[in-house]
């Protein structure tokens, strides 16, 4: 079979053939015109502004009748604005097209000014005469298959339209050129192929990339949210530096170190993009990354069922019946995390709870700094009855809610028979993420115990604990 052959024709020259019927736009298996008004504004741009169009496929028959295999849409789009039934709308990008503007002089010369024209809600026939005369000779390249019947021009379009155009996630995209490198970096990091929950079809859809885009408008510019991809995409382009890429870049990094299989699944197309811009707000607490994760690990298996914001509302009902990317829906949602967050590590004014806050609360009001240091070691004595160096109940976690138990024993004069409560507690009790639940819950268990052991129905101080307990508990289980 010969190899198709190449023939190039002046726009207008090609759009008076295909109304003349010369070339037929109406196969029974081409697709109808689905464009919208937006991508034919961006081709007659294209057209006015004399940049690259792809050739356009044609199928010809032994009569010589040609046919559109691909580029019916484009065809359509410009026979269109031609014959004034595209007005080019007030959205369009790019409106303001140059072009040398013919001059008459006096001496009946001729000389070419440079000149502009904003297209936006013109017609073909409201164009420059210059203009005009430069779409009607626009170079369409076309590429015939030569000896086709009405079969082989089905073939020719399943093959060449065998294809899917961009969604608007990939669109919106290409809006931002400044930093799509930065971003395919990113997007190439072990974390978004091994500790997220994006599907396959996500990465390809340019799911992933809009989450980036959404992380870097919560993160450095919510003031300017734009729920629209495009808009959002425009707005960083003009606005995002490399610093918040490499700093974002950076925190993905330290993520892919903690993020473990129980909790990954809140990276997600929803969501992913709240939780990055909560870590953001992490990092300047000071603490261990690991600790990021363990409250993730709560907030998924309790506090998102349990906690709610100021409206009384769950995490998962602030958006219902509401668009997901409003920017109110948005603030509520981080809000929420951040105080949850800020509650589960026991953060006021930016500060964390210590050991010495608990006791002077809660156990002596005038505590001083030698009083702490002798709670301290009592604890570090005690803890020693522990043989397993990961309990949860000596960790760094729990540290202040123990050392306050300690210098309560203290004060009651039963710090002795703590070893051999908490060596039963460990293996049966439960640990409290919020620290002052956690005191309230420990000294209600050591009292029954002492109670217990000592048999003083009168025991001071267990009759006021549980009381306390009751009322104040509010910690939920690690």
């Amino acid at each position: 079979m010969a190899r198709p052959r190449k023939q190039t024709y002046t726009l207008k020259m090609y759009l008076e053939k295909i109304n003349d019927g010369d070339i037929d736009n109406h196969a029974d298996v081409q697709r109808r015109m689905a464009w919208s008004k937006e991508q034919i504004n961006e081709l007659i741009v294209t057209v006015l502004t004399d940049e690259y169009m792809p050739p356009i496929i044609l199928g010809e028959e032994k009569n010589s009748q040609l046919h559109i295999a691909d580029g019916g849409c484009r065809t359509a789009a410009l026979n269109s604005f031609w014959k004034g039934a595209h007005k080019i709308t007030a959205s369009i990008e790019n409106s303001v097209i140059p072009y040398k503007k013919k001059v008459k002089n006096k001496d009946k010369t001729i000389s070419w000014e440079d000149a502009v024209f904003d297209i936006k809600n013109k017609t073909f026939e409201k164009l420059p005469e210059e203009l005009k005369k430069k779409f009607h000779e626009y170079q369409v390249e076309t590429v015939i298959h030569e000896n086709c019947d009405s079969h082989k021009i089905s073939q020719y379009i399943k093959r060449y339209n065998n294809h899917t155009s961009m969604n608007k996630d990939q669109k919106a995209f290409t809006y931002i050129e400044r930093f799509a490198g930065e971003i395919r970096g990113i997007l190439e990091s072990r974390f978004f192929l091994d500790y997220s929950n994006f599907t396959e079809k996500d990465k390809t859809k340019g799911v992933v990339e809009r989450v980036i885009v959404e992380t870097m408008m919560c993160i450095y510019h919510f003031e300017h949210w734009k729920k629209q991809p495009k808009a959002a995409c425009q707005y960083l382009n003009e606005n995002g530096t490399q610093q918040e890429f490499e700093q974002f870049r950076q925190s993905i990094h330290r993520l892919e170190k903690i993020v473990t299989e129980d909790v990954k699944f809140l990276f997600n197309r929803k969501d992913s993009f709240l939780f990055f811009t909560l870590f953001d707000t992490f990092t300047k607490l000071g603490m261990e990354d690991l600790r990021f994760v363990e409250f993730l690990r709560v907030f998924q298996s309790e506090l998102r069922f349990s906690k709610k914001n100021e409206r009384g509302l769950l995490f998962d009902e602030i958006d219902k019946d509401l668009n997901t990317k409003d920017k109110q829906v948005i603030f509520d949602k981080l809000e929420m995390l951040k105080a949850v967050m800020l509650d589960f590590f026991q953060i006021s004014d930016g500060k964390i709870i210590t050991a010495e806050e608990l006791v002077r609360e809660w156990v002596d009001c005038s505590v001083t700094e030698e009083d702490m240091e002798l709670y301290e070691i009592v604890a570090n004595d005690i803890s020693e009855a522990v043989h397993d160096i990961d309990s949860v109940f000596l960790s760094d976690r729990n540290r202040p809610s123990f050392v306050a138990l300690a210098a309560y024993a203290v004060r009651q004069d039963t710090e002795g028979m703590m070893k051999q409560w908490l060596t039963g507690f460990e293996r049966e009790g439960r640990l409290l993420w919020n620290q002052r639940d956690n005191y309230f819950y420990m000294k209600k268990e050591f009292d029954k115990f002492v109670l217990d052991k000592t048999n003083k129905c009168s025991y001071n101080g267990i009759n006021k604990t549980e009381q306390m307990f009751d009322d104040h508990i509010g910690g939920y289980v690690l």
